[in-house]
């Protein structure tokens, strides 16, 4: 039986949830449950997915969602579906373009807004696999741990270690982590969504509302999903350069650009262009 609403995992069903201007109410009520309360969002400005470097040879970013607040913050939200070689450098790299975007002309004296890089994770990482929290939120510190830096701010949300089950949701970020994760597996919507924003939400991610062109996009961005999570599940262990180039292959083989199966894979070009020659 086909599925009733779409997989948000895909980039097209993650992009219908929280990046298009009808979804703006959605990815507020979601970016205010991880925020501080001096930072919370009353409304919210969608800009530029493609980040030029400052010079034609700098390397540029695309993000999955790139917007802005009504008082100036940045938030970059990502949707990472496999594990990659420096994820943790790709973070960091992406935050440089929000920050660098502010500097001005003439005088200026360098004061920033606050940067945000959400990133939902379909993996965890290595060096927390003791630990059973699913959020991280990361800043820069000093040798006594304090604060360093309040601007700057890194939210991992792992979602592999959100295992509580309907009757465990105990606040409204828990009802968002399992409207993300079991989205595709509902049939009608449970009694705990009765409220109206994940009401928008099912209404959003429900496949049938589709036109014809929206079906065809959804349907192709669901089978690039599958192929490199098959690819993940069947051939890929981490660390070994033949795992990536099995899902670079796969994504190659669904036509995906350079740029994505870079940014997927954390391979090269140079890497990925001997795959194309073989």
């Amino acid at each position: 039986m086909k599925a009733k609403y779409i997989n948000p995992y895909t980039d097209f069903g993650f992009k219908k949830l929280f990046g298009e201007e009808a979804s703006r109410d959605l990815l507020i009520d979601f970016l205010n449950e991880l925020l501080p309360p001096i930072h919370r969002i009353k409304d919210l400005s969608f800009k530029n997915l493609e980040q030029q470097g400052s010079i034609e040879t700098e390397r540029k970013a695309i993000f999955d969602i790139h917007c802005e607040s009504e008082r100036g913050d940045r938030f970059i939200v990502e949707m990472q579906k496999a594990k990659i070689r420096f994820f943790k450098d790709r973070a960091v790299f992406y935050t440089t373009f929000p920050i660098k975007e502010q500097a001005e002309k003439g005088d200026w004296d360098f004061k920033l807004t606050p940067v945000y890089c959400v990133a939902i994770l379909d993996f965890t990482f290595d060096d927390n696999r003791e630990r059973k929290d699913y959020i991280s939120n990361v800043q820069l510190k000093d040798q006594y741990c304090q604060v360093f830096y309040d601007k700057l701010t890194y939210i991992f949300i792992e979602m592999p270690r959100f295992i509580k089950r309907e009757e465990q949701l105990g606040t409204h970020f828990d009802k968002w982590l399992y409207f993300l994760k079991h989205l595709e597996e509902f049939e009608k919507i449970p009694e705990i969504f009765k409220e109206e924003i994940f009401l928008q939400g099912f209404k959003r991610a429900e496949i049938a509302n589709f036109n014809e062109k929206q079906l065809a996009e959804y349907e192709e961005s669901l089978k690039i999903y599958r192929d490199i999570k098959g690819v993940i599940d069947t051939s890929f262990e981490e660390g070994k350069i033949e795992g990536k180039l099995e899902i670079a292959k796969a994504m190659k083989e669904s036509g995906e650009s350079m740029e994505r199966m870079m940014r997927l894979t954390g391979l090269s070009k140079k890497e990925i262009d001997r795959l194309k020659q073989k």
